[in-house]
């Protein structure tokens, strides 16, 4: 499926802009079921319970699963089966991870593995306790239950998936095996990928560029990203990138008048404009709102 694309690519697609702290590889120390490091042996056969959890030290998180393991698995769960697999054979609530991008583009391991036509990875998670949903099933050409779904929540095609990759497009991802899925959904005419208004190169140009905003001038960059179209995996395509330095970059989706929203955010908007000779950034999310202006 990803013969075009290599995996440098798919991880562009998967995490843009991701900081050099990326826990990719992040081995998993042997721990007694809690996340601490067993520390009951001793000279002289042993100590306490009391001695031991005296030098101990909780995580600031516990019981809440460590954020850079599930982060990665989300991660990883988009292509590389036996990290997966040491992943959840040590933690195994890991198979039901789930991890927000940015905007509240929240996306489990599962999710990633659907998106992708992992149907290994997306097998593997379903065994190790992961909930099966419309997307997973999709893209593991369960025609039934895709029906069964839409059926009693009718509609239920147009919901979009992490980073609002369509329904279609996960039964795309699923190949032959699940041609019946993506035929039964083509004939309902809108379970695919919204259409977007063009964008000039002119629009392109104008909000490209450094923003800043905040006493301490946070830094947010708009740019061009190369990545895999999520709704064709063979084929790239250019994408404006909203990163907020440090952060995760975010694909934009044009709503037309030089406004848009996150993957995965359709109730957020991120508009440009200008004003009195300035080019400007708003970012309305929630009861959030930013506004920001250009330095180049």
């Amino acid at each position: 499926m990803l013969e075009s694309c290599s995996r440098r690519d798919l991880f562009k697609l998967v995490t843009l802009a991701i900081p050099a702290t990326a826990t990719m590889g992040l081995p998993i120390q042997p721990s007694n079921g809690f996340g601490f490091h067993d520390q009951m042996e001793g000279a002289g056969g042993g100590q306490s319970a009391s001695a031991a959890n005296a030098g101990q030290t909780v995580p600031d998180a516990f019981p809440r699963q460590p954020s850079e393991l599930v982060r990665e698995m989300v991660l990883v769960s988009h292509y590389d089966l036996k990290r997966v697999q040491e992943l959840v054979e040590v933690r195994p609530a890991l198979a039901r991870a789930a991890w927000d991008w940015g905007f509240g583009d929240w996306e489990d391991a599962l999710g990633a593995a659907s998106h992708m036509g992992n149907r290994a990875i997306a097998e593997y998670l379903i065994s190790k306790g992961a909930r099966p949903t419309l997307f997973s099933a999709a893209m593991l050409g369960q025609l039934d239950v895709v029906k069964g779904m839409i059926s009693a929540q009718p509609g239920a095609q147009r919901i979009q998936g992490p980073h609002s990759i369509s329904l279609l497009a996960h039964a795309k991802a699923g190949g032959d095996a699940a041609r019946p899925v993506f035929d039964f959904l083509q004939s309902l005419g809108d379970a695919g990928a919204d259409s977007e208004p063009p964008l000039s190169q002119d629009d392109v140009d104008t909000v490209k560029g450094t923003y800043v905003f905040g006493p301490g001038m946070s830094q947010v960059d708009v740019t061009v990203e190369r990545i895999i179209d999520p709704n064709d995996m063979k084929q790239m395509i250019s994408r404006l990138t909203w990163t907020r330095q440090g952060m995760i970059g975010r694909p934009l989706n044009h709503l037309g008048n030089r406004t848009f929203y996150p993957w995965g955010a359709p109730s957020v908007r991120i508009q440009f404009t200008e004003e009195n000779g300035a080019r400007l950034m708003t970012v309305s999310d929630g009861d959030t709102t930013l506004v920001a202006r250009r330095t180049q």
